[in-house]
C-alpha cells in the first residue's frame, strides 16, 4: 500500500505540473509534439492532430514536449512557424513556464477545499489544560478546565486563535471570557515577555500566559464558501513555510543535515498513507505546493530559471545567448545533482542510524 501511496502521489503531483504547462500551450496555440504519462518506454500511443499521446512504462510523472521549445534546435519544416514556441511573444513563453507551478498551487488549494468541505475545520479546542505557577494565568485566576470563549470580545474556537491573540497583544492585558462549568467568568491577564523556542529551534521572546492546551480536538463544520477561503489560506501558509525554511537554512538556523530527499518524502507519503485517506490527502497537497515553491526558484533547469531568462529578455529586447543560456543550465544543472546527492546521503544516514 505504502508504495503504491508513493508512485500515485509523486507520480500525480508531476504529471499535475507537466498537465498546466500542457493546457496553457494548447489555450495559447503553441504546438505540442507529445504529451506523455509516465517515463520510460512507450506502451502505448496514438497522434490526435499535431500532438502524440503517450502512455509510459515508469509511472511517475509526466512531461511535455513543446515545438520549438529548444532555439537552438532545427524542427520539422512541416510545423508551421506560429506553432513554435520559441517564436512566441515573451509574456506568452512565461505564461506556458509558470502554469506548472501555478497547476501545483490549484491541485493543493483544490486538494484543501476537498478536505475543509468533507471534514471541516479540525483544531485544538482552546481548553485549559495546565497553569504554570506564578505565571500571569495563574495571578489572573485562570484553572485548569476553563474554555476560552474570547479574546478582547473576538470569538475563540480554536487554540491557535488564542496563540494569535496572545502573540499579538505585545504585553498589553488582555480581557478573556472563560466557561468555567456552567458559568461564564471574565478575566483580565497580561502576558509577559519571555524565552520560548520556535519551529526551528531558535530562542525567541515573546508575549506568554503560562498555559497549556488540554488536547482536546473541536471540529467545525463549513460551508462551500468558508472551505475554499481556508483552503486558500492553508495553501498560502504551506508556501509561507517553504519561503522561512528557505531562508532559515541560508541563515544556518536549519542545520544543513535536516534536509531531506526523495527517500523522506517517501517516507512522508507511506507513513500518512498508512494512517488513512485524510492524512494523505493532506501530506499531497503541502507536497503540491513545495513543488510549485521550488520549481520557482530562479535555478536554470527550473521554471524559475526561465522565468529569469524570459525576463531578462523582455528587458534587453533581445534573447539572452545561447552560449550564456547553456552555461546558465549547466551550473543549474550541477547545482540540482549536487543537493540531490547531498540530501539523499541525508536520507540514507537517517536510515541507518
Amino acid at each position: 500500500m505504502g508504495a503504491i501511496a508513493v508512485i500515485l502521489v509523486l507520480g500525480g503531483l508531476i504529471f499535475f505540473h507537466e498537465l498546466g504547462h500542457f493546457l496553457v500551450a494548447r489555450i495559447l496555440g503553441i504546438g505540442v509534439k507529445a504529451f506523455a504519462l509516465g517515463f520510460g518506454p512507450r506502451l502505448f500511443s496514438f497522434t490526435w492532430g499535431l500532438t502524440e499521446y503517450r502512455l509510459c512504462a515508469v509511472p511517475l510523472g509526466g512531461y511535455v514536449m513543446l515545438a520549438g521549445e529548444s532555439p537552438d534546435r532545427e524542427e520539422d519544416p512541416a510545423i508551421p512557424k506560429n506553432l513554435l514556441f520559441s517564436a512566441r511573444p515573451v509574456w506568452q513563453r512565461m505564461a506556458v513556464v509558470a502554469a506548472g507551478p501555478a497547476a501545483n498551487f490549484l491541485l493543493a488549494w483544490g486538494l484543501y477545499w476537498a478536505l475543509f468541505a468533507s471534514q471541516g475545520q479540525m483544531g485544538l479546542a482552546p481548553v485549559i489544560g495546565q497553569v504554570m505557577p506564578e505565571s500571569p494565568a495563574a495571578r489572573a485566576g485562570i484553572a485548569p478546565g476553563d474554555t476560552v470563549l474570547s479574546v478582547d470580545g473576538r470569538s475563540i474556537i480554536f487554540w491557535e486563535e488564542l496563540t494569535e491573540q496572545v502573540q499579538g497583544s505585545e504585553g498589553r492585558s488582555l480581557v478573556l471570557e472563560l466557561k468555567r462549568g456552567r458559568e461564564r467568568v471574565t478575566l483580565s491577564v497580561a502576558p509577559e515577555m519571555r524565552p520560548r523556542k520556535n519551529i526551528f529551534g531558535e530562542t525567541v521572546s515573546a508575549p506568554m500566559m503560562g498555559i497549556v492546551a488540554a488536547k482536546e480536538i473541536v471540529t467545525v463544520e463549513l460551508d462551500g464558501a468558508q472551505s475554499l477561503k481556508l483552503s486558500g489560506k492553508e495553501t498560502w501558509r504551506a508556501i509561507r513555510n517553504m519561503v522561512t525554511a528557505l531562508i532559515k537554512m541560508i541563515e544556518r538556523v536549519i542545520p544543513a543535515d535536516s534536509i531531506g530527499g526523495p527517500i523522506l518524502i517517501a517516507q512522508l507519503i507511506s507513513r500518512e498513507a498508512q494512517s488513512g485517506m485524510v492524512e494523505l490527502l493532506a501530506i499531497t497537497a503541502a507536497l503540491s505546493a513545495n513543488l510549485g515553491f521550488v520549481n520557482l526558484l530562479p535555478i536554470p533547469v527550473l521554471d524559475g530559471g526561465h522565468l529569469v531568462f524570459f525576463s531578462l529578455e523582455a528587458v534587453l529586447r533581445r534573447p539572452l545567448g545561447l552560449r550564456a543560456r547553456a552555461m546558465a543550465i549547466r551550473v543549474g544543472i550541477a547545482m540540482l545533482a549536487t543537493l540531490m546527492l547531498f540530501a539523499t546521503y541525508n536520507d540514507l544516514r537517517r536510515l541507518l542510524q
